[in-house]
């Protein structure tokens, strides 16, 4: 892993579930100033994973990138988060 950046994703539409392209990611909630800790969350063997801040339910698809989304908008760039 430490070669790449785990991808941040946030969840301003408030939408129930986030397909990611990721089984490794970061969930902040909503962007700043709504933000929640930022927890790494790590779904392993799994396709799937429960914030358990936000209760955003995270899915992994295959056929996502790991910095795309559905819906989109839900990365969080860097530069953008100062990261």
């Amino acid at each position: 892993m430490a070669a790449s950046v785990v991808p941040h994703f946030a969840n301003d539409l408030g939408v129930e579930k986030i397909y990611i392209g990721a089984k490794e990611l970061k969930c902040m909630g909503a962007r700043a100033p709504f933000d929640h800790p930022h927890v790494y969350l790590d779904m392993g063997a799994d396709s799937q994973i429960l914030c358990p801040y936000c209760s955003t339910l995270y899915v992994h698809d295959p056929r996502l990138d790991a910095r795309e989304s559905e819906p989109k908008g839900c990365l969080v760039e860097a530069e953008a988060e100062g990261v």
